[in-house]
This record gives structure tokens, C-alpha cells and sequence, in this order.
């Protein structure tokens, strides 16, 4: 499991990077938050729980490991299109980002309680 986290993190990081470079050389910087999150909740936060659940792989052959991997995986490209799509003033999907980050934040539960019972 630790080694699904640490791949999907790096893809997080190619595409934040690859916004980043995008923003700078078009010198839009609208997506911001969007580059920020991505490298924040998909690259370090994925990277950080990868290198966590191979320290410790008691923690990582669990069902809470993969309902984090799989809500964390699916809600965070859901809030950064929503996040996207709003702050190029393109649409109001607050319901969207809001069910996004929600299931980012559950997956995150996952992963807290995980540790908390396994550590």
C-alpha cells in the first residue's frame, strides 16, 4: 500500500509543477489555490502517508489504509476541478468542492485513526 501512495503523490507533484510552470510562463496565476492543494494535499500529504505506511506495515495492510487511499484519490481531483472551475469565475460549484474536500477530509479520518490504533 505504501507503494500506491508514494506513486499517485508523485503524479500530484508532476501536474503541480507542470500548473506551476503553466501559470508562470502565462503569467496567470488564477489557479493558485489550485496549484498550492495539489501540491500540498496530493504530493505531500499522499508522499507523507506512503513513507508513514511503510515505516509502520501494520498500518498499511488494513481497510482503513485503502478507504483512505481511495477517498483521499478521489475527492482531491474533484475539488481541484471544482476549485478550478470557481476561481476563473467559469462556474459556482461550491456542492462540488464541498463533496471534494469532504471526501478528502474522511480519507484523512481513515488515515488518523489508523495510526492512532496501529502505532
Amino acid at each position: 500500500m505504501s507503494e500506491r501512495f508514494i506513486k499517485i503523490a508523485a503524479l500530484y507533484l508532476v501536474f503541480g509543477a507542470g500548473l506551476g510552470m503553466y501559470m508562470g510562463m502565462s503569467q496567470d496565476f488564477s489557479l493558485t489555490p489550485v496549484h498550492a492543494h495539489v501540491l500540498l494535499a496530493g504530493w505531500l500529504t499522499l508522499a507523507m502517508a506512503g513513507v508513514v505506511y511503510r515505516a509502520y506495515p501494520a498500518a498499511a495492510g488494513t481497510r482503513l489504509a485503502v478507504a483512505h487511499f481511495w477517498l483521499h484519490n478521489l475527492g482531491l481531483p474533484v475539488f481541484m476541478a471544482g476549485l478550478g472551475l470557481m476561481v476563473t469565475g467559469k462556474a459556482t460549484l461550491e456542492p462540488v468542492i464541498a463533496a471534494g474536500a469532504s471526501a478528502v477530509l474522511l480519507g484523512l479520518v481513515c488515515l488518523a485513526i489508523n495510526l492512532w490504533r496501529r502505532l
